[in-house]
C-alpha cells in the first residue's frame, strides 16, 4: 500500500508531500523539536527527518507489535506507545523520546493511548472495561486509572486543548452518527461539537488554541475503516461551521493521533493510494 506523508499549511492552503513510500505508514505525530515526524509501520516506530526524508527506526525494546496510537510528551522527554506483544491486547507503555526501555503503564487492557495532558503528567486514552468503552486518564508514571466519561456507545479518539480545560473525543452518544464532543477533565459538561449525517473521528486541537482538525467519513460509515474517500475538516475550537481542507483516499492511519506542528500553523497526515494511482502533490479542497 503506497503512502504519502503530507503537511498542510493553514496560512497558504498548500499541501507538501514529505515522503512518498511504497509501504504502509500510519498515524504521524510532529516531534517536539519541530525537525522530524513520528510514524508507525509494520509494528515498528520510526522518525522521519523533514530535511532528508529519511526514516530511522526508534528503539522500542521488546515491543514490536505497535499500532498507530503513539506520541511524544509535551516536554519532549518521553514517548507513549500502544503495543500488544506482552498481553495480546493493546497496552500503553512509556519510553524515552529517543528510544529505549519501555515501562508498562496500564495494567488493564485493552488500552489505546491518544494524548498527554499539557503538563506531561498524565496520559489520556480509550479503553474497554467490562465490555464498555470509555475515555480514561492515568498518571504517566503509572498508578490508578480514572474514567472521565463512558457508556454503552463507542468513545474514542481523545485529545486535549492546550489549556487543559477540554478533552475532545468522538462518540455515538444519543444514538447519533459518530460526532465530535468535548468534556471537562472531571467528566462534567459534555458538549456535542459537530452535527449532521457525516461520521466524524479523531479531533485534534491546535497548539495555539484556535482550531480542531479531524477526520470525516461519509454518511453511513461504521467505525473508522481504512480505504475510504474521506475529508480532513477544520472547526473553530469553540464550535461552529466546519471547513473541508482536503479530500483524499484514507481513513484508518490518516489522522489517528496528535498531528499539529508546534507552531499551530501546520499539521501532518497520511494519504493512501489505490493500485492504479500514482503519488503526486495534491490540490487542496477548500
Amino acid at each position: 500500500m503506497r503512502s504519502s506523508v503530507e503537511i498542510y499549511d493553514l496560512e497558504t492552503g498548500d499541501t507538501e508531500v514529505v515522503l512518498d513510500s511504497p509501504n504502509m505508514l500510519e498515524a504521524p505525530n510532529w516531534a517536539r523539536d519541530g525537525a522530524g515526524l513520528i510514524v508507525n509501520g509494520e509494528g515498528k516506530l520510526y522518525r522521519l527527518d523533514l530535511r532528508t526524508a529519511e526514516l530511522t527506526q526508534i528503539d522500542t525494546g521488546p515491543l514490536h507489535k505497535l499500532n498507530n496510537d503513539h506520541g511524544p510528551s509535551p516536554d519532549g522527554a518521553f514517548m507513549a506507545v500502544s503495543d500488544k506483544v506482552e498481553t495480546g491486547k493493546a497496552c500503553i507503555y512509556v519510553l524515552p523520546a529517543a528510544g529505549g526501555t519501555p515501562t508498562r503503564i496500564t495494567q488493564n487492557v485493552p488500552s489505546w493511548w491518544h494524548a498527554w495532558t499539557p503538563d506531561s503528567a498524565n496520559l489520556i486514552y480509550t479503553a474497554v472495561r467490562d465490555e464498555t468503552f470509555g475515555i480514561y486518564i492515568i498518571p504517566a508514571d503509572g498508578g490508578a486509572e480514572r474514567r472521565v466519561i463512558g457508556g454503552p456507545h463507542h468513545y474514542d479518539g481523545p485529545d486535549i486543548t492546550p489549556d487543559g480545560q477540554w478533552i475532545w473525543f468522538n462518540s455515538e452518544r444519543g444514538d447519533l452518527p459518530s460526532s465530535l464532543w468535548r468534556v471537562r477533565q472531571d467528566g462534567s459538561d459534555p458538549q456535542q461539537m459537530t452535527h449532521g449525517a457525516r461520521v466524524d473521528w479523531f479531533p485534534h486541537p491546535s497548539p495555539d488554541g484556535q482550531h480542531v482538525v479531524y477526520l470525516s467519513y461519509p454518511e453511513g460509515t461504521e467505525g473508522h475503516p481504512f480505504g475510504r474517500d474521506v475529508e480532513l475538516r477544520l472547526i473553530p475550537i469553540e464550535g461552529g461551521e466546519p471547513k473541508t481542507l482536503v479530500r483524499l483516499f484514507g481513513g484508518q492511519g490518516t489522522l489517528n493521533v496528535p498531528c499539529w506542528a508546534p507552531d499551530g500553523r501546520r499539521f501532518v497526515f497520511v494519504r493512501y493510494f489505490r493500485e492504479s494511482e500514482a503519488v503526486v502533490a495534491p490540490e487542496p479542497s477548500v
